[in-house]
């Protein structure tokens, strides 16, 4: 089939594109064209590569046009944040396109209530981005619903691999955390450390995004979460990061205010929403309906993130 790629060089789509190549997909890639795919294999000269400024044709009207013009049997959405921006797109290729896969976010939920998670728990989110992309999915599946389009919205949680800096176990992107562990130094975390972070390898959400192309039928008008098998709790993930890396783990465990007064303010902003978040989200509706089976867990996938970190000198240890 003919497969766009909306945002294709980002961290999905370096994973994403080689998969839709081998599996004999002809595919047109989309990108601001600012930056190259973190792995730039040979076979990304198999695939048609467009430059587009989104930002710039929403605003103007103009992008849904562009992506009609492609007639592009698939149409696989990775950077759709708005509920307007999903509406222009979606009206101007519903008469040509067989399937339109767009990236949600786990933290449609908001708070945990039962856990793990599944997608059938109502959405209570906060914060513009989850706010965004729940009023993004409730538009997209209600249209479906109504119109016949067909639709599937996919919800990955915290992703890493190879080419950039993981969240780490202090519920944030500062790669020093990593150091500290690995020098058996002492590292202070929120409150108990009980709270969760649910990591997934970008190849295993580009691997849910080709499932949902072979399982349309099962696909279609549904959402999905797409994470690992479980979630970390930020103790076990910090002691498990400093065993690895051969340190031994010294935690303390402060009170948020306490705690937030020693960090930086954007790293105290990046845990924050990812500890109020603590999401642990089920996966048992994309193995069962997809055929989804991720090929990593939470601390494998972020082991390859921190081995590319060491290995690229962004920390030393």
């Amino acid at each position: 089939m003919k497969t766009v790629v909306i945002g294709a060089t980002g961290h999905i789509g370096t994973s994403l594109v080689p998969r839709l190549v081998q599996a004999g997909h002809e595919v047109v890639c989309l990108s601001r064209g600012q930056r190259a795919p973190y792995e730039d294999r040979g076979i990304w000269k198999h695939v048609r590569r467009e430059t587009a400024d989104r930002a710039a044709e929403d605003a103007a009207g103009s992008f849904g046009a562009r992506i009609a013009a492609l007639k592009a049997d698939v149409v696989i959405d990775l950077i759709c944040f708005t509920a307007e921006s999903a509406r222009q797109i979606v009206l101007a290729i519903e008469e040509r396109t067989e399937l339109y896969l767009s990236c949600g976010t786990i933290w449609v939920h908001g708070p945990s209530v039962s856990v793990p998670t599944t997608e059938a728990e109502p959405r209570r989110p906060f914060g513009d981005y989850g706010t965004a992309k729940a009023a993004m999915e409730s538009w997209l599946l209600s249209h479906s619903r109504v119109s016949g389009f067909p639709v599937a919205v996919l919800h990955p949680g915290h992703i890493v691999g190879r080419g950039w800096v993981p969240l780490n176990p202090a519920g944030n992107f500062n790669p020093a955390v990593f150091e500290t562990l690995a020098r058996g130094q002492r590292l202070a975390l929120p409150n108990l450390g009980q709270e969760t972070v649910h990591h997934v390898h970008a190849d295993d959400v580009a691997q849910a995004f080709c499932r949902a192309i072979e399982n349309r039928a099962a696909a279609v008008g549904e959402s999905f979460h797409v994470v690992s098998p479980a979630a970390l709790s930020l103790r076990g993930y910090a002691e498990r990061v400093a065993r690895w890396l051969g340190g031994n783990p010294d935690l303390e465990f402060l009170p948020w205010e306490q705690w937030r007064a020693g960090v930086s303010a954007e790293d105290a902003a990046a845990t924050w929403d990812h500890i109020a978040h603590s999401p642990c989200c089920s996966i048992e509706k994309a193995r069962r309906l997809l055929g989804y089976q991720p090929r990593y867990e939470s601390f494998q996938a972020v082991c390859e993130s921190v081995e590319w970190l060491i290995e690229n000198g962004k920390i030393r240890i």
